[in-house]
């Protein structure tokens, strides 16, 4: 019995202790209170893309899209109209961005002999900014729009330009 109990004793212990670390293991994920950024207008959603800190972060750059699912034809191109603003959040020395549009979309022209339509994610053009582990990207859409983002990372390897020789 008291064998038992002890197995019972250990078993609470590793359970206890395995929630404790994945409670603050996802409070550490947070990496600025977002309470400071302002709340979102009337129409519009707060998005937030987070990225893990790392030794490389200065090889690295964040592209993202702002879009919205739509039913388009399948043989012209499609993008949102639409623009996107950084602005400083007073009294923090962090940025935002607000993305504004009317829901226009514009397209190539061709003339599609097939009335065939898919649903395709619509984008705006894309937007580049700099890699930080340490601060979230915070960026403001309308209600029904999304944003998808890709994580670019550099080579290590460095290349020259070759001189033109002038004449």
């Amino acid at each position: 019995m008291r064998a038992f109990s002890r197995q019972i004793n250990k078993l609470f212990l590793i359970t206890f202790l395995t929630i404790t670390s994945m409670a603050v293991g996802q409070t550490s994920l947070k990496k600025v209170d977002l309470s400071i950024y302002p709340k979102p207008e009337k129409g519009f959603k707060q998005m937030v893309i987070e990225v893990p800190h790392s030794a490389n972060d200065s090889n690295k750059k964040i592209e993202f899209v702002i879009g919205k699912w739509m039913e388009v034809d399948t043989c012209n191109k499609h993008g949102l109209v639409g623009s996107i603003e950084k602005k400083d959040l007073k009294g923090w020395g962090y940025s935002y961005y607000d993305f504004t549009t009317d829901g226009g979309v514009i397209s190539t022209r061709m003339a599609c002999f097939e009335n065939s339509t898919v649903r395709k994610f619509v984008t705006s053009q894309p937007k580049t900014v700099r890699y930080n582990g340490k601060l979230p990207i915070v960026i403001y859409v309308p209600e029904g729009y999304e944003v998808q983002f890709k994580i670019f990372k550099a080579e290590d390897d460095v290349y020259h330009a070759s001189e033109v020789k002038q004449k």
